[in-house]
Protein backbone atom coordinates (compact mmCIF):
# COMPACT_ATOMS: atom_id res chain seq x y z
CA UNK A 1 0.00 0.00 0.00
CA UNK A 2 2.93 2.36 0.69
CA UNK A 3 4.17 1.93 -2.89
CA UNK A 4 0.68 2.63 -4.26
CA UNK A 5 0.34 5.80 -2.19
CA UNK A 6 3.80 6.92 -3.26
CA UNK A 7 2.97 6.31 -6.94
CA UNK A 8 -0.33 8.20 -6.62
CA UNK A 9 1.20 11.16 -4.77
CA UNK A 10 4.13 11.36 -7.19
CA UNK A 11 1.78 11.25 -10.17
CA UNK A 12 -0.45 13.91 -8.68
CA UNK A 13 2.49 16.23 -8.16
CA UNK A 14 3.58 15.70 -11.75
CA UNK A 15 0.14 16.22 -13.32
CA UNK A 16 -0.23 19.32 -15.47
CA UNK A 17 -1.59 22.28 -13.53
CA UNK A 18 -4.22 22.90 -16.21
CA UNK A 19 -5.79 19.53 -15.43
CA UNK A 20 -6.44 20.60 -11.86
CA UNK A 21 -8.39 23.61 -13.05
CA UNK A 22 -10.88 21.42 -14.90
CA UNK A 23 -13.52 21.14 -12.22
CA UNK A 24 -14.90 18.42 -10.03
CA UNK A 25 -12.47 15.62 -10.92
CA UNK A 26 -8.94 17.07 -10.89
CA UNK A 27 -7.20 13.77 -10.10
CA UNK A 28 -8.89 12.03 -13.00
CA UNK A 29 -8.30 15.04 -15.27
CA UNK A 30 -4.62 14.96 -14.37
CA UNK A 31 -4.36 11.26 -15.13
CA UNK A 32 -6.16 11.72 -18.45
CA UNK A 33 -3.90 14.62 -19.45
CA UNK A 34 -0.85 12.46 -18.74
CA UNK A 35 -2.35 9.53 -20.65
CA UNK A 36 -3.21 11.73 -23.63
CA UNK A 37 0.40 12.93 -23.82
CA UNK A 38 2.13 9.56 -23.60
CA UNK A 39 -0.38 7.65 -25.75
CA UNK A 40 0.02 10.33 -28.41
CA UNK A 41 3.80 9.88 -28.38
CA UNK A 42 3.50 6.08 -28.51
CA UNK A 43 1.01 6.07 -31.40
CA UNK A 44 3.06 8.61 -33.38
CA UNK A 45 6.22 6.55 -32.78
CA UNK A 46 4.49 3.34 -33.90
CA UNK A 47 3.29 5.09 -37.05
CA UNK A 48 6.67 6.69 -37.75
CA UNK A 49 8.81 3.55 -37.43
CA UNK A 50 9.08 1.88 -40.86
CA UNK A 51 7.62 -1.58 -41.47
CA UNK A 52 11.03 -3.22 -41.82
CA UNK A 53 12.20 -1.81 -38.47
CA UNK A 54 9.41 -3.60 -36.58
CA UNK A 55 11.65 -6.69 -36.47
CA UNK A 56 14.51 -4.65 -34.96
CA UNK A 57 15.77 -5.84 -31.61
CA UNK A 58 18.57 -3.93 -29.85
CA UNK A 59 19.91 -7.14 -28.24
CA UNK A 60 18.79 -10.75 -28.25
CA UNK A 61 17.30 -10.52 -24.75
CA UNK A 62 14.94 -7.57 -25.29
CA UNK A 63 11.68 -7.12 -27.18
CA UNK A 64 11.52 -6.24 -30.86
CA UNK A 65 9.79 -3.02 -31.89
CA UNK A 66 6.74 -5.11 -32.82
CA UNK A 67 6.71 -6.81 -29.42
CA UNK A 68 7.05 -3.44 -27.64
CA UNK A 69 4.11 -1.97 -29.52
CA UNK A 70 2.05 -5.07 -28.77
CA UNK A 71 3.13 -5.04 -25.13
CA UNK A 72 2.07 -1.41 -24.71
CA UNK A 73 -1.30 -2.18 -26.31
CA UNK A 74 -1.77 -5.19 -24.01
CA UNK A 75 -0.79 -3.03 -21.05
CA UNK A 76 -3.34 -0.36 -21.96
CA UNK A 77 -6.08 -2.97 -22.34
CA UNK A 78 -5.22 -4.80 -19.13
CA UNK A 79 -4.57 -1.87 -16.83
CA UNK A 80 -7.46 0.25 -18.06
CA UNK A 81 -9.83 -2.70 -17.65
CA UNK A 82 -8.56 -3.16 -14.11
CA UNK A 83 -9.14 0.53 -13.32
CA UNK A 84 -12.54 0.45 -14.99
CA UNK A 85 -13.64 -2.76 -13.30
CA UNK A 86 -14.16 -4.88 -16.38
CA UNK A 87 -12.45 -7.46 -18.52
CA UNK A 88 -9.98 -6.36 -21.21
CA UNK A 89 -11.77 -6.26 -24.57
CA UNK A 90 -8.71 -7.81 -26.16
CA UNK A 91 -5.59 -9.67 -24.98
CA UNK A 92 -2.58 -11.37 -26.53
CA UNK A 93 -1.61 -8.52 -28.84
CA UNK A 94 2.13 -8.79 -28.15
CA UNK A 95 2.24 -12.48 -28.99
CA UNK A 96 -0.60 -12.77 -31.48
CA UNK A 97 -0.57 -9.69 -33.73
CA UNK A 98 1.99 -9.21 -36.47
CA UNK A 99 2.74 -6.56 -39.04
CA UNK A 100 2.97 -2.82 -38.53
CA UNK A 101 -0.52 -2.01 -39.82
CA UNK A 102 -2.17 -4.56 -37.52
CA UNK A 103 -0.09 -3.52 -34.50
CA UNK A 104 -0.77 0.19 -35.02
CA UNK A 105 -4.49 -0.59 -35.35
CA UNK A 106 -4.42 -2.65 -32.13
CA UNK A 107 -2.51 0.12 -30.35
CA UNK A 108 -5.07 2.72 -31.45
CA UNK A 109 -7.86 0.40 -30.33
CA UNK A 110 -6.23 0.09 -26.90
CA UNK A 111 -5.86 3.88 -26.62
CA UNK A 112 -9.52 4.36 -27.56
CA UNK A 113 -10.54 1.80 -24.95
CA UNK A 114 -8.49 3.55 -22.27
CA UNK A 115 -10.04 6.87 -23.31
CA UNK A 116 -13.47 5.43 -22.45
CA UNK A 117 -12.21 4.32 -19.04
CA UNK A 118 -10.56 7.66 -18.27
CA UNK A 119 -13.68 9.44 -19.53
CA UNK A 120 -15.99 7.45 -17.25
CA UNK A 121 -13.79 7.76 -14.16
CA UNK A 122 -14.50 10.21 -11.34
CA UNK A 123 -12.23 11.14 -8.47
CA UNK A 124 -14.67 9.50 -6.06
CA UNK A 125 -14.67 6.22 -7.98
CA UNK A 126 -10.91 6.53 -8.37
CA UNK A 127 -10.56 6.12 -4.60
CA UNK A 128 -12.10 2.62 -4.70
CA UNK A 129 -9.52 -0.14 -4.48
CA UNK A 130 -9.12 -2.91 -7.02
CA UNK A 131 -6.77 -5.92 -7.16
CA UNK A 132 -3.53 -4.94 -8.91
CA UNK A 133 0.10 -6.05 -9.33
CA UNK A 134 1.19 -4.46 -6.04
CA UNK A 135 -1.86 -5.45 -4.05
CA UNK A 136 -5.14 -3.59 -3.61
CA UNK A 137 -4.75 -0.17 -5.27
CA UNK A 138 -6.99 2.83 -5.87
CA UNK A 139 -8.38 2.92 -9.39
CA UNK A 140 -6.67 6.31 -9.86
CA UNK A 141 -3.31 4.78 -8.95
CA UNK A 142 -3.85 2.13 -11.63
CA UNK A 143 -4.58 4.86 -14.18
CA UNK A 144 -1.40 6.72 -13.22
CA UNK A 145 0.58 3.46 -13.34
CA UNK A 146 -0.73 2.96 -16.88
CA UNK A 147 0.95 6.26 -17.74
CA UNK A 148 4.20 5.30 -16.00
CA UNK A 149 4.30 1.94 -17.79
CA UNK A 150 3.69 3.61 -21.15
CA UNK A 151 6.47 6.14 -20.57
CA UNK A 152 8.84 3.33 -19.60
CA UNK A 153 8.26 1.57 -22.89
CA UNK A 154 8.08 4.78 -24.91
CA UNK A 155 11.64 5.26 -23.64
CA UNK A 156 12.51 1.87 -25.17
CA UNK A 157 10.95 2.96 -28.46
CA UNK A 158 12.89 6.24 -28.35
CA UNK A 159 16.16 4.32 -27.96
CA UNK A 160 15.26 2.02 -30.85
CA UNK A 161 14.29 5.00 -33.00
CA UNK A 162 17.57 6.77 -32.21
CA UNK A 163 19.50 3.61 -33.12
CA UNK A 164 17.70 3.69 -36.48
CA UNK A 165 18.32 7.46 -36.93
CA UNK A 166 14.63 8.30 -36.53
CA UNK A 167 13.65 11.38 -34.54
CA UNK A 168 11.14 10.39 -31.82
CA UNK A 169 7.86 12.33 -31.67
CA UNK A 170 8.75 13.92 -28.33
CA UNK A 171 11.92 15.37 -29.88
CA UNK A 172 10.35 16.73 -33.05
CA UNK A 173 10.37 20.51 -33.38
CA UNK A 174 7.22 22.18 -32.12
CA UNK A 175 5.01 23.41 -34.97
CA UNK A 176 5.12 27.15 -35.48
CA UNK A 177 1.88 29.09 -35.39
Amino acid sequence: MKVTRFVLITALLAAPAAAFAQGANPITAGAKAQFDAVSGFVVRAAEKIPDDAYAFQATADVRTVAQLVGHIADGFMGMCSTAGGGKPPRTGIEKGVTGKANLVAALKESVAYCQTVYGAMTDQRGLETVPFFFGPSPRSAVLYFTVAHAYEHYGNLVTYMRLKNIVPPSSEPKPTK
